[in-house]
């Protein structure tokens, strides 16, 4: 990615900065400037992909107009969007065949909770799984959610559509952003970082990585490792 020419590049940003901390070698300051212009770059990156992915062309008109289960009854797909033009779907491995809800999801939706009142002023969510709308309301109400938009699609054949799942595949985690002009529905973007593109030793995940807790332990010394993953319990 080119830097614009009115941007000073990301070297002459981090020399710049004034911080400094007590008792710090002049080899950390050296490294760190070093990190901090990679930093910016990184800022940058992000940003050049934001901007890619709001100028996708239309996507594809979505095939019908799911009937989803609620908190109050049926639900068609259309109405999930309220008064937004966009709406973001995660598909939440619950299904029925599961005892428990998968763990990971659970610690993204736990955060993704406490965010809700935001999110929902700028676009709409749902968070969609197989299991019946009472079996996820009791587990939510378990985790002491109190804001996530959840619907059962049991009954639909969105998973099959846009999470990929078959008879024989089980829950498959799945995000997916589509957008409405009103009158027609067309799917915008989806997460398609899978164990296809993983690199050597990591995980599957998306860039940037849509779990809270993996950036925030992205940041220490011991990183995200590779021997622990959230859990339903302690």
């Amino acid at each position: 990615m080119s830097v614009p020419a009115e941007l000073s590049s990301a070297s002459q940003l981090a020399r710049s900065s004034p911080i400094r901390f007590p008792g710090e070698s002049a080899a950390y300051r050296k490294a760190r400037m070093e990190l901090l212009a990679e930093e910016i770059d990184l800022r940058r990156r992000i940003e050049h992909v934001a901007e890619m992915r709001r100028a996708l062309p239309p996507g594809g008109v979505v095939p019908e107009d799911y009937v989803f289960e609620g908190a109050s009854g049926p639900v068609k797909f259309s109405a999930l969007f309220g008064r937004h033009n966009t709406l973001i779907t995660y598909n939440w491995m619950f299904g029925p065949q599961r005892e428990r809800p998968c763990p990971m999801c659970t610690s993204l939706l736990g955060a993704y909770d406490g965010e809700m009142p935001d999110i929902l002023q700028r676009v709409a969510f749902a968070v969609i799984a197989t299991s019946p709308i009472d079996r996820m309301q009791a587990f939510a109400r378990e985790r002491g959610w109190r804001h996530l938009p959840l619907y059962s699609s049991g009954g639909n054949d969105f998973n099959r559509d846009y999470a990929g799942e078959t008879p024989d595949s089980g829950d498959v985690p799945a995000f997916n952003v589509f957008r409405s002009d009103g009158e027609t529905i067309r799917h915008f973007w989806a997460a398609e970082m899978g164990p296809g593109s993983a690199d050597p030793g990591q995980d599957p995940r998306g860039a940037p990585d849509p779990m809270p807790i993996w950036n925030l332990l992205d940041m220490t010394p011991e990183g995200r490792g590779k021997d622990w993953y959230p859990k339903l319990s302690y």
